[in-house]
Order: C-alpha cells, then sequence, then structure tokens
C-alpha cells in the first residue's frame, strides 16, 4: 500500500464505524450557470463571507462545524449535536441573518452580475464520514429538496433574496408545533430518495420586515471572515480569507 492510501487508511479508521446525527444546512446560488468565470469567483469569495458572518452571528463556531463542503455554486453545513445549537436556532435567527446581509450586500453592490440570490435548505439526519468528506440519504434528500424545481421557482418569483426550504422532519418537529411561525411555510415539494418520496415545505422570507433585519449592522464589502481550522495545514493570513472547504462529498451532485 502506497503513502496516500495508507493515509488515507489511518484517517478512515479514526472515524465512527456507524453514522452521525447531524443537523444539515446548505445554500446554492441562483443563476451561476449564467455567470462568467471571474463574476463565480467574487460571489463565491461574497457567499462564503455571507454565510460565516451569518454562522458567528448566531454563536455558530467551528467547534460546532464540521469542515464545510464546497459545492461549487453553494455550500453544504454539517453542525454536530448541541444543545445550544438547537434547530430553532436555524430557522428563526441563521436563516433571517442571512438574508438580511444578502439584502444589505445587494443594496450596495454595483455591477447587476453581482447581485446574489440563494435556496437554502435545512434538514438533519444521520450521515456517514469517512476521509474525504460526508455522504448518506440524509444529505441527498437535503440536496434534492434545494435543487428542485418548486423551490427554483419559488425564488424567481419572490422578492427576497433568499427562500427556504425544510424537509418534512423540521416541519413536523419544529415548525408545525409554533417555534417559528407555521403559516409562512407551504408544502410545495415533492422529491424521491431512495425509493420514498420526501415532502419540503418552503419559506419565502419578507424582505420588508424591520424583525427580520434588527441588529444587523453595516459594512464594507468583501467582508473578511475567519477561516476554520484544517487540522495539519497551517492557518495563512489572506485578505480575503475563506472558511476551510472539502471537495464535493459522495451523495449530494
Amino acid at each position: 500500500m502506497n503513502t496516500r492510501a495508507t493515509a488515507v487508511a489511518f484517517l478512515d479508521s479514526q472515524r465512527p464505524t456507524g453514522p452521525v446525527y447531524r443537523s444539515i444546512v446548505a445554500i446554492d446560488l441562483e443563476g451561476s450557470t449564467m455567470r462568467t468565470s471571474p463574476v463565480k469567483g467574487e460571489l463565491r469569495r461574497t457567499m462564503y463571507d455571507l454565510l460565516w458572518r451569518s454562522l458567528e452571528a448566531v454563536a455558530i463556531t467551528s467547534d460546532h462545524l464540521e469542515q464545510l463542503t464546497d459545492r461549487g455554486d453553494g455550500v453544504l453545513v454539517l453542525i454536530r449535536p448541541h444543545d445550544d445549537v438547537p434547530k430553532t436556532i436555524l430557522l428563526d435567527r441563521l436563516i433571517p441573518q442571512l438574508t438580511a446581509l444578502l439584502i444589505e450586500y445587494n443594496t450596495k453592490v454595483i455591477h447587476p452580475a453581482l447581485q446574489m440570490r440563494l435556496r437554502a435548505v435545512v434538514h438533519a439526519g444521520e450521515v456517514h464520514g469517512d476521509s474525504r468528506g460526508f455522504y448518506g440519504e440524509a444529505i441527498d434528500v437535503a440536496i434534492r429538496l434545494l435543487d428542485s424545481t418548486p423551490v427554483k421557482r419559488a425564488l424567481k418569483q419572490a422578492a427576497s433574496p433568499l427562500v427556504l426550504v425544510v424537509s418534512e422532519g423540521i416541519y413536523s418537529e419544529i415548525v408545525s408545533h409554533g417555534y417559528v411561525d407555521g403559516d409562512t411555510y407551504r408544502p410545495l415539494v415533492r422529491v424521491r430518495v431512495a425509493n420514498k418520496q420526501h415532502r419540503g415545505w418552503v419559506y419565502v422570507p419578507d424582505p420588508g420586515d424591520p424583525s427580520r433585519t434588527a441588529g444587523i449592522g453595516t459594512g464594507s464589502w468583501p467582508m473578511r471572515v475567519r477561516r476554520l481550522p484544517r487540522p495539519g495545514i497551517a492557518d495563512e493570513p489572506s485578505e480575503h480569507a475563506v472558511p476551510a472547504v472539502t471537495g464535493l462529498s459522495a451523495g449530494i451532485g
């Protein structure tokens, strides 16, 4: 066995042999295939800036997170189970924070091609990990919901720069119990994964609701953010530092 294969086998042996439970958040840029590569690069940098600022604002730190998984025009975020990061924080704090920062960014950006609109999904479930990242049916479900036609259509029709879809589990365990306003979630999505049908509920934030932007400060763009630590790799300073990412994981194509 060569050195690389030995290192991979060692890393895999250090991970749990079974699945682990994670909250799942993913975001995706609208219309990325219509942008030039330089514009995509700038949008990617801004997307990570906004995401990391939003996570920090609601006290979700690197201690709570797996390494972010880069999806080219999006990001997959896996959050370890912590009592101080209940799923309610994702719905009533993280998503409003990200929406408010998007609105702020879009009002300041000059070039129309740099306007940014995002689809987001919140799900939770068992995931598997190896040295290359994470995979599993729960991630497949989240990404299928995120990439579904009804969610893309909802964003095209929305004044808000972000729309959210939540899984059936998130809706039944959190939304339907009144932790957030369930009247604003619509059952628009049905996807099939592993021969099972999964429903999704779509939420479109009101960009004119002052409660959604309260406490959001202004700033200049692009913003400076902290990098997530990568074991064994020195943290080099960068003017536009981006959280550490891994490549595409299996099961999230």
